[in-house]
């Protein structure tokens, strides 16, 4: 399974959070993640949010009272942040990882995709897929937000429906990929929602 760009490692991210360059970061949980876990009925699922950030996803998972969260971040930083503001929570409802989300060996029933595949270089997309695949339990869904646009400067990195319909049809069951009618204003019309069933 390869690692993560080098160009791309734990220094590259590390140095945006010091300098405050997360220009993806919006704040709170995006509308489109929302909503779907709002209609989510099981708390006990294992949740997986891989390249967290500062994870309001996991913020709001917790308020609803899911129970068995676990994110990771290869920047120290976000990490840090989490384990202090998830203090209570810490090896209970939620595991705070600090890594290499490719080094993962656990089983998910529920991965959340909130701009951590566009923060990954295009070559690694395959093995992203891939390691979805090895991570989920059968049945289980990657759940979230790609970007239906491409971007002069990057990371993120962009694509479109093609490209995604291509990389993940051999390897997930079933796949919803639509526009996304529910995005924040800085995205709409270039995202697409999607539900990914191993």
């Amino acid at each position: 399974m390869k690692k993560a760009n080098n160009e791309l490692d734990e220094n590259y991210w590390t140095n945006r959070y010091i300098g405050n360059t997360a220009s993806w970061d919006i704040g709170y949980i995006s509308t489109p993640l929302k909503d779907y876990v709002d209609q989510l009925t099981n708390k006990d699922i294992a949740i997986l949010i891989p390249g967290c950030g500062n994870a309001y996803e996991a913020a709001y998972l917790l308020a609803e009272g899911f129970t068995n969260i676990t994110v990771i971040d290869i920047s120290p930083i976000p990490v840090k942040t989490m384990q202090q503001k998830f203090t209570y929570h810490l090896g209970k409802e939620i595991k705070v990882l600090l890594g290499d989300f490719f080094e993962l060996n656990e089983q998910y029933d529920l991965i959340i995709e909130q701009t951590f595949f566009c923060a990954l270089s295009p070559s690694l997309r395959e093995s992203y897929a891939l390691k979805m695949t090895t991570l989920l339990n059968n049945g289980g869904k990657l759940v979230g937000l790609f970007f239906n646009a491409q971007f002069e400067t990057s990371p993120p990195f962009g694509g479109d429906a093609d490209e995604y319909v291509a990389l993940f049809s051999p390897k997930f069951s079933n796949i919803l990929l639509a526009d996304c009618y529910n995005s924040i204003d800085a995205r709409n019309g270039r995202e697409l929602f999607a539900i990914l069933v191993k």
